[in-house]
């Protein structure tokens, strides 16, 4: 049952690049309606789940709600990075770039910094899984030479996607791992953070309502100051974009839930978390109708296999305790 929900966000944010797709729109229309989805279904755990198991006061602790605001703000961070490094280089390079970079540093970062892996053996497989996924999402993207539409992207242009891609990637890793660290270097007690009986149920879902608010701050701004769009915020588009952020939504709940959880913790969630590239990239080409030549095809399979194998391994790294 709890792999179960930590593969939940794969499926989840998987579809999100289907259905953002299906309701059109500029890519920042779907980073701010992801934000407003965000923001319904936060409000929707809150009053009808942390509000009626937790508690008035617990579920509107100040220590969560800073947390959660700030947690939100490095989703957005990421998100412009994200569609910066998109404009830059692309999505078919930039995309698996940006999805290893997230695997590596969110799966390292609790490894290390959140001393979830605690022997040689699961550092060891540990890492091996990690770097199965991650070259198993590079393979889902690879393209194909003989591509005459493929066009050779400037030196400069490369180097300033690479650069979004660094600020992309440090960005989500806060929004990933910022509600735990807090509660490592001790801001939020124990107490609260493995609350009810040390699943972290309470505080993972409690997050969730301020992260919300964290992120439309957050999109809100980067619309009209980055993207210099304001225009856009109440558009047709962005509004058919909220569904696509009820879904985001659904994944981010199982996701956080998932990374609180003792017995599944931070790097094999957001690890899992990734294999969503299988689901949109298969996605893509069955229900979007994507084009892939037969080079493309072996690739794409070969790479969802590693990201199955290396997902089944790190699943299992709590075996290892030896």
């Amino acid at each position: 049952m709890l792999m179960l929900i930590a593969l939940a966000p794969a499926l989840f944010w998987g579809a999100t690049v289907i259905v953002t797709t299906k309701a059109g729109g500029k890519a920042i229309q779907g980073t701010l309606g992801m934000a407003y989805g965000s923001v319904l279904l936060g409000l929707g755990t809150l009053f009808f789940f942390v509000i009626p198991h937790a508690g008035l006061a617990y579920a509107f602790n100040p220590r969560i709600w800073l947390v959660g605001i700030f947690s939100g703000l490095f989703w957005a961070v990421g998100s412009v990075g994200q569609f910066e490094s998109f404009k830059k280089i692309g999505v078919s390079i930039g995309n698996p770039i940006s999805t290893a970079g997230q695997i590596i540093t969110n799966a390292l970062m609790a490894a290390i910094v959140l001393g979830e892996w605690t022997t040689l053996n699961m550092w060891t497989f540990g890492v091996i899984s990690i770097a199965m996924v991650t070259v198993g999402a590079i393979f889902t993207a690879v393209t194909d030479k003989k591509d005459q539409s493929a066009t050779k992207i400037p030196a400069d242009k490369f180097r300033q996607g690479m650069y979004a891609i660094i600020i992309s990637t440090v960005g989500f890793m806060f929004y990933f791992v910022f509600p735990n660290l807090l509660n490592k270097i001790g801001f939020i007690s124990n107490a609260v953070h493995s609350t009810p009986n040390g699943s972290g149920l309470y505080y993972m879902t409690a997050i969730i309502a301020p992260q919300a608010v964290g992120q439309l701050i957050g999109a809100l701004l980067i619309i009209t100051f980055f993207v210099k769009e304001p225009n856009l915020i109440f558009d047709k588009y962005t509004w058919r974009n909220v569904v696509t952020g009820i879904v985001w939504a659904i994944g981010n709940i199982f996701m956080f839930i998932a990374a609180g959880n003792p017995h599944i913790g931070q790097a094999v969630a957001t690890t899992l978390s990734q294999c969503g590239v299988i689901v949109g990239t298969f996605g893509g080409i069955f229900i979007l109708s994507e084009k892939k030549t037969s080079r493309q095809m072996v690739y794409v399979t070969i790479g969802s296999i590693l990201i199955v194998i290396g997902s089944i391994l790190i699943s299992n790294l709590s075996s290892l305790h030896w």
